[in-house]
């Protein structure tokens, strides 16, 4: 399924839905209740989208990279930039050994990438380099604006449906109740939807990784290869970090839709690549590409913001 496809799916379905509430709104709900929920769910979304760079640079100890700090990261990111045909974003550093990337920003802060201590010490400079430009292809796509967008949908209809529950079990009584029924019927449909919408959501990331994957390799000399041994050093690398019991990774779930793999499935990833008591990239990514799946894998991407691990490299291989 594209992504195209998924955003249709998405909206389209959330337009029915909200046309048939809408006609039900006669039943015991007010169309000004369901217009000041969707204010106020909207409201906290674009305040959330407008502080998290502040939330994220307090929690992984973010900080500005300066031209003369780390020159040569600098001209990667400006390289690939124009490569991208877009403005250079500003260019940061999570002081954290917890090996990741991601790209983040909003109107107060512009476009931001950060790339995190622990990736700068674990991978080479080819694999950083493939690195920012999967990020930088999420800055082409405007995919931290889009996820934005889509995380509101089910926030709303959660909302709704709750709102509608305490109406149907708590709002008045005598001829009311039977209008309270219907409230609360409504009310757990509006539930059920969210969770419909949230599997699309879901979806809808796990694409976006494929896309901006997809731009990495288009964009960096190699960038295929030189991707997919950088993600398995993330994800082998993090599986230890998680052992540790660092604080940022128990932290990562805030905001673990940004990263480029995540860090709460590293020792799930590693596992599924095969592990390696030598640790070798090369030896990795190989027992990595012959393995295909399970029912279980498949079955627990469904509720992943990432793809599957093996057959994220699969997809990298074929575009090598």
């Amino acid at each position: 399924m594209s992504m195209v496809t998924t955003l249709a799916i998405i909206f389209g379905l959330t337009t029915l839905v909200f046309t048939v509430i809408f006609f039900a709104a006669g039943l015991g709900f007010s169309i000004e209740g369901l217009e000041l929920i969707a204010v106020l769910v909207a409201g906290i979304n674009i305040v959330q989208w407008l502080i998290a760079p502040y939330l994220i640079g307090w929690i992984y100890k973010v900080k500005a990279l300066a031209q003369n700090e780390k020159p040569e990261l600098h001209q990667m990111v400006e390289n690939i930039s124009k490569k991208s045909g877009i403005s250079t974003p500003k260019l940061m550093l999570a002081q954290i050994p917890l090996p990741n990337a991601f790209a983040y920003g909003s109107p107060l802060t512009g476009n931001r990438v950060a790339v995190t201590q622990g990736l700068l010490d674990n991978l080479e400079s080819g694999e950083v380099e493939a690195v920012l430009g999967h990020e930088l292809g999420h800055v082409k796509h405007h995919d931290v604006q889009l996820m934005m967008v889509v995380s509101f949908l089910p926030a709303l209809f959660y909302y709704i449906g709750y709102t509608l529950m305490l109406s149907g079990i708590f709002g008045g009584s005598g001829n009311q109740k039977q209008n309270n029924g219907y409230n609360a019927i409504i009310g757990i449909a509006c539930i059920a939807f969210y969770w419909v919408l949230t599997m699309f959501s879901l979806q809808l990331s796990r694409l976006r990784e494929y896309y901006a994957d997809r731009h990495s390799a288009s964009i960096v000399e190699n960038g295929a290869m030189k991707l997919s041994t950088g993600l398995v050093t993330i994800v082998e690398v993090s599986k230890n970090v998680g052992r540790r019991g660092n604080r940022q990774q128990k932290n990562s779930a805030s905001f673990k839709s940004l990263f480029i793999a995540d860090p709460d499935k590293a020792a799930a990833d590693a596992a599924s690549i095969g592990g390696s008591y030598v640790y070798d990239k090369q030896a990795l990514l190989q027992q990595a590409l012959a393995k295909k799946p399970s029912k279980a894998d498949n079955l627990a991407e469904i509720f992943s913001t990432h793809p599957n691990i093996i057959k994220r490299l699969h997809v990298l291989q074929e575009l090598s």
